[in-house]
């Protein structure tokens, strides 16, 4: 291995699970070119997994072998990196908050950046690009329940707010009713029905 294939596992391998390495995040050690055949070398060897293109993971190793880091961790470190904002799936979304049973089947997630797919193993991830008001609260229930809401359709809305307006937590609910403005005016209008009825 070369140096700067060591010195780039190295630094990698200090990293917390599902941290993603960039080449230009490794720039430090060596030149572009370098640098991109030294990684393209560490996922030959099964040193690093390539998740999309220009960005890798170190697969965590367990009794059973190397497996992808969870699909969780790397998009707390996209999200951490990137600087931009990742959130669950409506589907998902709607699911924990008891609007539907329906569980969804892949792992997919919303972002207000670019979309993108990425490579975990066996599992493909889809960040799929939403509008910026779908991520309006995000990292919050409120944020949650617009997804959810969102991914219900405009048919649902007044339904699963009346049903959001008793299982929301009052700070939250309150929240969502304040976001208003940013939402589509169908959305908006269900939330004000919602919240003269609840």
């Amino acid at each position: 291995m070369t140096s700067t294939a060591e010195s780039i596992l190295r630094e990698a391998r200090e990293q917390p699970e599902g941290a993603v390495i960039t080449a230009r995040g490794m720039l430090h050690l060596g030149s572009r070119a370098a640098v991109d055949q030294a990684l393209s070398r560490l996922v030959r060897s099964g040193h690093l997994m390539r998740i999309a293109r220009g960005a890798y993971v170190v697969p965590v190793k367990s009794r059973f072998g190397a497996r992808a880091p969870s699909a969780n961790r790397v998009i707390e470190a996209l999200t951490a990196t990137g600087g931009e904002s990742i959130a669950a799936h409506g589907a998902a979304a709607a699911n924990a908050l008891g609007l539907t049973s329906q569980v969804p089947v892949q792992q997919r997630f919303v972002t207000s950046g670019r979309g993108k797919r990425l490579s975990l193993g066996a599992q493909t991830l889809e960040i799929r690009h939403v509008p910026h008001w779908q991520m309006a609260l995000e990292g919050r229930p409120a944020g949650d329940a617009i997804r959810a809401v969102a991914w219900l359709g405009e048919r649902h809305a007044r339904q699963a707010f009346a049903k959001l307006r008793k299982t929301l937590p009052e700070a939250e609910w309150q929240a969502l009713a304040s976001a208003r403005p940013l939402l589509p005016t169908w959305m908006a209008k269900a939330v004000s029905e919602a919240g003269t009825h609840g």
